[in-house]
């Protein structure tokens, strides 16, 4: 699979299922129509994100609909929260759906046409296990072998189904097949299981059902039944068209027709449902939105914005191979909204303490900064300083580099919004650790001037120390060190690639204008990234993730 960038920052032409789009409104009719599918067995993640800009975005550049549908034909694995949470994400994101239907809604009318089906001899009831159909399904160059129940009479077959239906058999011990080509060179036109047996509650139709379509059978009547013009689905269906084609055609149905685009996928990140719930199962992550998962949840809960993953989805663009996106293209989009949105804030991540000898003890002044230089809308706000600051440990070198313009011995730089200071002592412990910096200031040097009209070079961040209040810091890397881990080494799994530093929490002093910040509130930490209260926030005990650092990757990237 190619890595690619080639879409960011281009003016792009149509992509093919455009192209498809109006074709169809210069050659059929303007009535376009699309939906989007989730079965409601996990959190979406931006995989679906992809989905849900493609599919309405689609849906409305072309004044058209786009329905919401869960594909809820499996009750073991499926949960009403697991609905209330893909409403939530797609709404969050921007859209609206035109329609809500489930394939549940449907039930009745699949059963209907696979009863016609079984009167056309198009269908048969089988008592061979799953594995055993599996097992004489055949290989991609030997043909199947067909069932011995394969020729049971309609008669026969219906009375079965009906029985089925009616709660006879147990699990597992009797299935509805499509009766097509055991010989077909497409393996999954070689008799395809329409329904199984299911006993277990559904989340919407209670005990009423016992068996259960497949989403192949499913998936194109449903289509059909909501008059979908464009059904679009991710690449690895597209085996699965002639299949979707052959239901409708047999049942003489609304001829829904499916399109396929390559799906996402990204660095250092599983997309399978699967491995993401078996993540959250092993309580490797704390629950679906822990901020180090590709989840929706999780990307919102990190301090992404909706405006950055659309841009993200429309920089990615519509292929028809797959492709692996750098997760440095997320975090670009991401930084390049928050720029343009973030309040400023100051922040210290790890301190050190700086006293300012010859500034008046028990004074104390406020200096105006900017909220936002991007946004001049945004406004300003107040910051204190008094004798007692924080700075970053790293804004100060014992023995600097030349061409080094923070703070050092003798050295003078500008604290942002505020003075100039020179370090004049520093204090180290007993063991030769700095503990505080002795500093002098210049009092004609506030607000960007100097007693003599000099300028120095260097700029750093601070907080005032009485006035600070202690937060935490959660600080995100990549929950998997291996850019894929998905291909795995023989004799391991997935979870031998986890990053033990993908969560470091620490704490960070911070200004005034933050302790009231709310849940979900972003801002730049300046000069070190951007920044999102977590729910966990408290009065009193602030929560802070970090959402990107400032370093912006994705441009070295580019220009390779």
């Amino acid at each position: 699979m190619a890595t690619t960038n080639e879409t960011a920052g281009k003016e792009r032409s149509l992509n093919f299922l455009e192209e498809v789009i109006e074709n169809h409104i210069a050659n059929v009719d303007n009535r376009i129509h699309t939906r989007f599918p989730p079965e409601p067995n996990g959190y979406l993640h931006i995989g679906h994100a992809k989905s849900i800009c493609l599919n309405f975005g689609l849906a409305e550049k072309y004044h058209g609909k786009c329905n919401l549908r869960f594909d809820d034909t499996n009750p073991v694995k499926e949960d009403v929260e697991y609905v209330d949470s893909i409403k939530a994400d797609i709404q969050w994101l921007g859209f609206q759906w035109a329609e809500e239907h489930y394939a549940s809604d449907y039930f009745e009318q699949l059963y209907e046409w696979a009863v016609e089906l079984i009167k056309k001899g198009l269908a048969y009831v089988d008592d061979q296990t799953q594995e055993e159909i599996r097992l004489t399904r055949g290989t991609v160059t030997e043909p199947g072998k067909e069932s011995p129940w394969r020729n049971r009479s309609v008669e026969e077959n219906l009375d079965l189904f009906a029985r089925m239906r009616a709660g006879e058999f147990a699990d597992g011990e009797k299935v509805l097949r499509a009766k097509i080509d055991m010989a077909d060179p497409n393996m999954l036109l070689r008799d395809p299981i329409m329904y199984r047996i299911i006993h277990t509650s559904h989340h919407r139709t209670g005990d009423k059902w016992c068996i259960y379509p497949m989403y192949d059978y499913a998936h194109g009547q449903s289509d059909s039944i909501e008059k979908i013009t464009h059904s679009i689905c991710t690449l690895e269906f597209d085996v699965h068209r002639p299949l979707y084609d052959w239901f409708i055609q047999q049942l003489g149905i609304f001829p829904s027709h499916q399109y396929e685009f390559a799906r996402l996928n990204l660095t250092y990140t599983v997309m399978s449902k699967r491995k993401l719930l078996q993540l959250v199962e092993s309580k490797v992550v704390n629950g679906w939105d822990d901020p180090r998962m590709p989840t929706i949840s999780a990307l919102r809960r990190k301090g992404y914005t909706p405006a950055s993953i659309r841009a993200f989805a429309d920089r990615v663009g519509v292929a028809k191979r797959d492709n692996v996106i750098d997760l440095s293209l997320l975090e670009f989009c991401v930084r390049e909204d928050l720029n343009k949105t973030a309040e400023r804030r100051m922040a210290v991540l790890d301190p050190i303490k700086v006293v300012i000898t010859n500034y008046p003890e028990g004074k104390t002044e406020m200096f105006t900064a900017v909220n936002n230089p991007e946004d001049a809308a945004a406004g300003t706000r107040q910051v204190p300083f008094s004798r007692e600051l924080y700075i970053e440990r790293g804004d100060f070198m014992e023995n600097p580099p030349k061409k080094y313009y923070r703070l050092a011995p003798g050295a003078e730089v500008r604290l942002r919004y505020a003075y100039l200071i020179k370090c004049e002592e520093v204090i180290k412990d007993s063991e030769g650790n700095i503990v505080e910096l002795r500093c002098t200031y210049d009092p004609q040097s506030g607000e960007g001037s100097s007693s003599d009209g000099r300028r120095v070079k260097g700029v750093i961040h601070w907080v005032s120390v009485p006035h600070a209040q202690e937060a935490e810091v959660r600080l995100y890397s990549t929950l998997f060190t291996k850019e894929d881990p998905n291909d795995i080494e023989e004799g391991k799994t997935f979870l031998d690639y986890l990053n033990p530093e993908s969560m470091v929490i620490g704490r960070a002093f911070i200004e005034p204008a933050l302790q009231n910040a709310q849940s979900g509130d972003k801002f730049q930490f300046e000069r070190i990234g951007y920044f999102c209260v977590d729910p966990d926030s408290k009065p009193g005990k602030m929560v802070f993730n970090r959402t990107v650092s400032l370093k912006d990757t994705w441009a070295k990237i580019a220009d390779k």
